[in-house]
């Protein structure tokens, strides 16, 4: 039985702000509203395109719009939170895997080999809400399985694959956690002990991965309490200490933390709470991505605007979309964007960083109730 502490806060600053060190172009792709967003080869001719919603935007200028489908619209959300190309029937070309809150259900839609048609979407299965779905390879076998934030039962989506290794068009479920309370708001995934296998977080604890994952039981460590947490929650050892840290965002309040993990005089496991960022508010998306080529990498995130409408703490204060310098723990942001909504960019609720254009350096598209915003990487200034 694991014995855990959790440290009491310490006192911190907000990240120090620095003047720019890269070069982003921004370009807006669409006026639509939509919170998620992917960058693939949608035709196959080579030439990288940016998915977001019901459309698809043709490369590599982004001016010619394709319509995917008509999503359904409640209020000022449209219900797709998130948008991942995947190869699901195996016919050569990436299908989009997605899920809303509203519809309850997991589905994929089938990319009709680039043809101007739309394109059918076809159901999963129905799980309840979705806050968004996360793609980890959980069981080592190189295609990415689907666990989505959803409810309190925590459910894995592995794509049926025919004896070629291709895609056939369905999905096996697994339960590995049933309804305990322990699941809410917010997800991730990484390995918090050390064992070389990845454990997924929840926001009163973490899952650890049984050496099969698939098959046999996960076990929970009920260590923190990360309130309503980012979508996804990212592991990393952000002080270089050989220590799995967590860095997390507040998703519908204001603050950016990183949880230390460390060790008590008996060897058991702690966790402090560091400040990154306790100013800014929907912190709902991040990603861990070297985008200054340096060779270590960066937090990636920004604010997803009026998350919750205008409920949230925060929710009308300026957009941002931000790069971290992580310096083992003495974080450093960079703004990449920072103004009215008007005519500025958050995160959304899945943004996306790719070279998008071959030029070794990788943008970011940030979908969102702000509109749909590109923002290219044109190096070091």
């Amino acid at each position: 039985m694991t014995t855990w502490i959790l440290a009491v806060t310490m006192l911190a600053t907000s990240a120090a702000e620095e003047k720019p060190m890269l070069k982003f172009e921004r370009q807006k792709i669409g006026e639509a509203t939509y919170e998620a967003a992917a960058v693939f080869d949608v035709n196959n001719d080579g030439v990288l395109d940016i998915v977001s919603g019901e459309y698809w935007f043709e490369g590599p200028d982004f001016k010619k719009a394709h319509k995917i489908c008509s999503i359904r619209k409640v209020e000022d959300y449209y219900d797709d939170f998130s948008n991942f190309p995947m190869d699901v029937n195996g016919d050569g070309y990436m299908d989009i895997v997605t899920g809303g809150w509203w519809g309850e259900t997991l589905s994929w839609r089938e990319n009709p080999k680039g043809q101007p048609v739309e394109w059918v979407t076809h159901d999963i299965a129905k799980i309840g809400n979705i806050e968004r779905c996360c793609f980890w390879d959980i069981d080592g076998c190189g295609v990415p399985e689907i666990l989505p934030n959803s409810g309190r039962v925590q459910r894995i989506f592995k794509l049926v694959r025919d004896a070629n290794g291709k895609g056939t068009g369905a999905f096996k479920e697994y339960v590995i956690a049933a309804s305990d309370g322990h699941a809410g708001h917010g997800v991730g995934y990484g390995d918090i002990n050390g064992d070389g296998r990845g454990d997924i977080i929840l926001p009163t604890g973490w899952l650890e991965c049984p050496p099969n994952p698939l098959e046999d039981p996960w076990t929970f460590h009920p260590e923190f309490n990360l309130g309503s947490a980012s979508v996804p929650v990212l592991v990393h050892d952000v002080n270089e200490d050989g220590l799995p840290d967590i860095i997390v965002g507040a998703a519908h309040d204001y603050g950016l933390w990183w949880y230390e993990q460390g060790k008590d005089a008996q060897g058991n496991r702690t966790w402090t709470k560091r400040d990154i960022d306790p100013k800014r508010s929907q912190y709902h998306d991040m990603q861990l991505v070297d985008i200054d080529n340096d060779g270590k990498l960066e937090l990636v995130t920004g604010k997803r605007y009026r998350a919750h409408q205008e409920h949230d703490p925060g929710s009308l204060d300026p957009l941002g979309l931000y790069y971290f310098k992580i310096n083992k723990g003495e974080f450093t942001r960079y703004t990449i964007d920072y103004g009215p909504a008007a005519d500025h960019a958050g995160a959304g609720i899945y943004f996306w960083v790719q070279d998008i254009d071959n030029s070794g350096w990788k943008s970011v598209v940030a979908p969102g109730k702000q509109g749909l915003y590109l923002f290219r990487n044109k190096g070091k200034i």
